[in-house]
């Protein structure tokens, strides 16, 4: 399969406009190529001329992996009847012959963005980079359903793709679905069920469990504080401060508990930093300095 960078080579304009005449080439044919964004507008039309000149920026951007067409209403009126565009400005998003993303009315130039990043999960090898990390950052930034919908765009292209479908899992963790995150999880194809992507997304779901009967930390903390040999409260205490996101002190936490009496409840505190480890990033800070302290401990 081609990527995007080889399939577009051979047309270098990306923004055009067209009309009745042209749009089933410029449209239809070329969305067969790569996702075209359609853009309704008309000149006396005062949100057009707003989002227009945004479209247009992210779309250069883009390099490629998506192209634009301009319709004036006014001089292609039946394409605006067949679409039954109703008010402009309007976008509509076609991809392989078909309509498969629209929007009616000026956005802010994020959610353009996020438009396109949708749009280029949808084309295949190309953009499958770009689009793993424009779905990671919808996530991060708490746009949990687009994140939805962009992974599984990547997964109906590339089923195997292991940071997609991890990225999946953890998308329905965040939605506090934990039941499908974890039927996502054990359904996940046999070639990527072992991957570290899938298996850090079990520990998160593990862990998303725990928090919700997570105690109070205030109160945890206090009986630790009374009873340093607690031990179950230590533990507890490590759980409510992962639930509340303070990683490093649960760390922490289950480190001292290790160090104070490492076989307590079969092992548990060791057993849980390594939850912890499969739930981060390989070479996130608190793992690597958690793992050090924890060999030293093992091996002292």
């Amino acid at each position: 399969m081609l990527g995007l960078s080889e399939k577009t080579a051979a047309v270098p304009t990306v923004i055009k406009d067209t009309t009745e005449a042209t749009f089933l080439a410029d449209v239809i044919e070329a969305s067969r190529e790569v996702p075209v964004i359609v853009d309704f507008w008309a000149p006396w039309c005062g949100p057009c001329k707003t989002l227009g000149p945004l479209l247009e920026a992210a779309v250069t951007a883009a390099k490629g992996r998506v192209r634009m067409v301009k319709v004036d209403v006014d001089q292609n009126q039946r394409i605006a009847a067949q679409l039954r565009i109703q008010s402009i400005p309007a976008v509509y998003a076609f991809w392989q012959g078909q309509p498969v993303e629209a929007f009616q009315g000026a956005l802010p130039g994020s959610d353009i963005k996020k438009f396109i990043d949708k749009l280029t999960a949808l084309a295949g090898d190309g953009g499958l980079a770009d689009a793993l990390e424009a779905a990671e950052g919808m996530l991060a930034e708490g746009a949990v359903v687009d994140a939805v919908e962009t992974f599984a765009a990547i997964l109906d292209e590339e089923p195997q793709n292991a940071v997609a479908y991890g990225g999946l899992v953890r998308a329905h963790i965040a939605m506090g679905d934990l039941d499908q995150a974890e039927a996502f999880a054990n359904g996940a194809p046999a070639a990527i069920a072992k991957s570290k992507e899938i298996e850090a997304a079990r520990a998160q779901i593990e862990l998303a469990r725990q928090a919700a009967k997570a105690g109070p930390e205030r109160e945890l903390r206090a009986a630790v504080e009374a009873d340093a040999q607690d031990h179950q409260a230590r533990f507890d205490l490590a759980t409510a401060l992962h639930a509340t996101g303070k990683v490093e002190e649960a760390v922490d936490e289950l480190l001292e508990l290790f160090r104070r009496d490492r076989e307590w409840n079969d092992g548990a505190a060791r057993a849980q930093l390594f939850t912890l480890f499969d739930a981060l990033k390989p070479q996130d800070p608190i793992v690597l300095k958690g793992r050090r302290r924890l060999s030293s401990m093992i091996f002292s």
